[in-house]
């Protein structure tokens, strides 16, 4: 088994961040793959191809699929009935590159051109509004590297939303002492 750089592998992964592999997305798989923890075999989306382009960079067997991860399929994509659609807006976080357009009590809509496919709006979905489709053959799916830059947008945002919550509850807190009261 060769030693590798995780960013040498993650570059071969699909960049869906489904989750399928039992990471918390591709940087982790490939992380676990670099210090030998994962198994080549976890990765769906990718399939065959990414099976065998992992074992020839890692040096390692060969393996099929894993069916506990799930099984290798085409491409598909999101796509959300809008006459089912409540705006209940659960469906938003779970999404890895933000391609779910919508606000609370508003029909939602995927991006096509920016879903990875990874599934992980359905499970949100309170009211099983979320079909995934096979890939329209007439819209090119998106590269892992238009993947991994949207999923590092969304983490950036995810980021700094947080950080801008918890700057508000430490001004809150700051305020309240003033007043001699305890914050919510």
């Amino acid at each position: 088994m060769r030693q590798v750089d995780a960013a040498e592998i993650d570059a071969l992964l699909p960049q869906t961040q489904c989750t399928r592999c039992g990471y918390t997305g591709c940087l982790p798989y490939a992380q676990a793959l670099a210090s030998g923890e994962a198994q080549i075999n976890q990765c769906p989306p990718g399939g065959a191809a990414v099976i065998g382009q992992l074992a020839t960079l890692l040096d390692r067997e060969c393996l099929p699929l894993d069916p506990k991860h799930g099984v290798e399929s085409p491409p598909r994509l999101a796509w959300i009935d809008p006459d089912a659609c409540i705006g209940c807006a659960r469906c938003l976080p779970p999404c890895p590159v933000d391609a779910i357009l919508g606000a609370q009590r508003q029909m939602h809509t995927v991006l096509a051109s920016w879903c990875t496919g990874c599934e992980l709006c359905v499970a949100a979905c309170p009211v099983d509004c979320i079909h995934m489709q096979p890939w329209p053959h007439a819209l090119a799916a998106p590269t892992a590297a238009e993947n991994r830059e949207r999923y590092r947008e969304h983490v950036g945002r995810r980021d700094r939303s947080r950080e801008q919550r918890d700057n508000e509850l430490r001004q809150l807190k700051d305020s309240a002492a003033l007043f001699g009261k305890s914050p919510p």
